[in-house]
């Protein structure tokens, strides 16, 4: 069974930096795009990142300049490194991937648990 595991999120200081961690684990055959979203309190979901399966990114304009996201195709991994941390960064942070498992002919979605960052002095 296909699982989308998160990791790298906690509290930092406003201009801080953090680097979250998306492995999908289980029977992968491929994937495409990957992808993170955020949900603060009282807020809709909303994209921050998105990176194709041959590296083109794509970014919310709250996050250009300040967040890069990469994947490594061969460890199913992808990541979201943070730098200059703004309070209003603050929220639940998930990852999302369209891919296909070694079980099945057709490509489906899968999302991470999230995982909080806050930033706060």
């Amino acid at each position: 069974q296909v699982q989308l595991v998160e990791s790298g999120g906690g509290l930092v200081q406003p201009g801080g930096s953090l680097t979250l961690s998306c492995a999908a684990s289980g029977s992968i055959f491929s994937i495409n795009v990957m992808e993170w979203y955020r949900q603060a309190p009282g807020k809709e979901r909303e994209l921050v990142a998105s990176i194709t399966h041959p590296g083109s990114t794509g970014y919310g304009d709250s996050v250009k300049g300040r967040f890069t996201i990469s994947r490594d195709n061969a460890k199913n991994t992808m990541y979201l490194q943070m730098n200059n941390l703004k309070p209003e960064d603050t929220a639940v942070y998930y990852c999302y991937m369209n891919l296909r498992s070694r079980t099945t002919t057709y490509f489906n979605n899968y999302w991470g648990q999230g995982t909080q960052v806050t930033v706060s002095s």
